[in-house]
Formats: C-alpha cells, structure tokens, sequence
C-alpha cells in the first residue's frame, strides 16, 4: 500500500514542523509549502496531493482566498482541503466550509481527530 502525501500549507513553520511529526509517525508522507501562493503553484503540477492541510490566517493571501482557487484547478477538485485555524469561534467552521473547505480543525490540533479525517483519503 502506498503512503498517502498530505500538503500542509502553514506560514508558521513550527506548526508545519509538529504536523509533518505526527503524520509521518502515523505513515504518511508530507510536503509543505509556508504560503498560500507556493502551494497554488505546486498544486498546478503533477505533484501527487491527497489531502490539504490549510492553516486559514497567513499573510498575503488567506484560506479562505486560497481554497476556492484550490478547488478550481481541475485535477484537485476532489482532493480534500481541510481548514486549520486557531479561530474556533461560533461560524468558524461554517466560514471555512462556506469558503470550500470539506472539514474543519482547530488550533491546538486534536491529533485523533486529524487522523479521523485523513482515514479515507
């Protein structure tokens, strides 16, 4: 069975470094990118992604700017985009999914949790 490759998208490199911890330690493999733009251009190649990981408040451009451009590059359509934030105010979650998100996390990420929704990818 192949590893599945999750792409974190974090302006925050110690937070990228503790996902990319926990997710190798549980099999996958994982890329980074620390802005929403790098990551739109990695995600127009061939680069195989199975899931997203984004944190949704970066500079230059947030999750909620970055995910609907995401979900319009044809061959990522289906790839989930699960939302990342440390935002877990009442609508949080509706905003993020109103914005394309397929799921949404918060800050300090629940590790059962994350593994739950990457189970079916």
């Amino acid at each position: 069975m192949n590893k599945k490759k999750v792409l974190i998208i974090d302006d925050d490199a110690r937070n990228i470094f503790a996902l990319k911890a926990t997710l190798k330690a549980k099999s996958y493999d994982c890329i980074s990118c620390s802005g929403a733009t790098e990551a739109l251009d990695l995600l127009r190649t061939g680069e195989t992604v199975d899931a997203i990981l984004i944190d949704m408040m970066m500079p230059e451009m947030d999750g909620y700017d970055a995910i609907p451009l995401i979900k319009k590059i044809d061959s990522r359509q289906n790839t989930p985009v699960y939302a990342v934030t440390a935002q877990a105010m009442v609508g949080d979650r509706e905003k993020c999914l109103r914005a394309g998100a397929d799921e949404y996390i918060s800050k300090p990420i629940d590790v059962e949790k994350l593994l739950q929704l990457l189970k079916d990818i």
